[in-house]
């Protein structure tokens, strides 16, 4: 049984993708129409629809108002005594409806008419009165739901949440939207700190910085290493910047090769010209940087690219910003 029925879940998983990637083929001018009105909309995205819908327009209103675009679920029951009072000249109408019967929608599409708010409809059923009265439709049918009997709304569903993901991330690259914009709207989560946290708030700076001459010998850079605990050594130029890091992983790679160690001298062993970062850039970038190079330790450098820090792996580990 046990099996059974983790195959007909993985059915109902492929029923549902499958769904999904047939409404890329659907996609037309309406999509591009869509956008452009909620870009020209001056107010804010009301979304309505009963049921699965409903909750499915709560979760696009979500994704608009973290992506910055102001936005608002109407319930259409709730519409009817009172709440109509949201809807504003300058707002938008999306609705979304599986079957397309306007039914309780009745008064929130007739007042959206009524102030003359372009209406998006994210449709379950493009044969139906609520495609007639919209001004966009957006094609969200399937030819099947996951359930068994072809009732419950779950293809169906799925297909508008992702249209709406669809128009958010357009809308998001329509806009520019960056990290930092991101990042902004979302300054108490843990996403937001990750985004706006900079590097200069947990480098090492002044007398942490483990600093050696051109001329130091092997042992005088191992006890600046072990003594500022950071893995690594710096070298900087006479215009302050940075010449060169030896790190420990350096340091045993000299003693597998079987190098005289007495012999070696920060000018010799240092790697030249290595990665590095500004000190006011994002803690996102850092680790991106360090992953992409499987490095632990980044130099950072101020606007004029002198030295300015170092920064560790588990400087950003110990934050608990990953």
């Amino acid at each position: 049984m046990t099996n059974d029925l983790r195959a007909y879940a993985a059915q109902v998983i492929r029923m549902e993708a499958e769904a999904v990637a047939a409404m890329a083929e659907h996609l037309d001018d309406n999509f591009s129409r869509a956008v452009e009105a909620i870009l020209d909309c001056r107010g804010r995205v009301i979304v309505s629809g009963m049921g699965k819908s409903g909750l499915v327009g709560k979760k696009i209103a979500a994704t608009f108002n973290s992506t910055g675009i102001a936005s608002i679920f109407l319930h259409p029951a709730e519409a009817m005594h009172g709440d109509l009072g949201l809807m504003q000249a300058d707002d938008l109408l999306m609705i979304i409806s599986k079957s397309g019967m306007v039914g309780e929608s009745e008064l929130v599409l007739s007042v959206a008419k009524r102030k003359g708010l372009p209406i998006i409809y994210l449709a379950g059923t493009l044969d139906s009165e609520m495609a007639r009265r919209a001004d966009i439709v957006l094609d969200c049918s399937v030819d099947k739901e996951a359930c068994p009997n072809n009732l419950v709304p779950t293809s169906s569903s799925t297909a508008a949440l992702v249209m709406g993901d669809a128009l958010a991330v357009a809308l998001l690259k329509a806009r520019h939207f960056t990290a930092e914009d991101f990042a902004a709207l979302h300054p108490g989560g843990f996403i937001g700190l990750r985004l706006l946290k900079r590097v200069s708030e947990l480098h090492h700076t002044g007398a942490e910085l483990p600093l050696v001459g051109p001329e130091a010998t092997m042992k005088e850079m191992i006890l600046e290493m072990t003594g500022k605990r950071l893995g690594c050594v710096l070298m900087t130029d006479e215009t302050g910047q940075v010449a060169g890091i030896f790190t420990d992983g350096d340091l045993r790679r000299l003693a597998e090769q079987g190098s005289n160690l007495y012999e070696v001298t920060a000018r010799s062993a240092m790697i030249k010209n290595p990665k590095r970062i500004a000190a006011d850039a994002l803690i996102d970038a850092a680790l991106a940087l360090m992953e992409r190079y499987a490095i632990t330790q980044l130099p950072t450098v101020d606007a004029d690219g002198k030295l300015a820090g170092v920064i560790h792996l588990h400087d950003i580990l110990k934050s608990k910003l990953i």
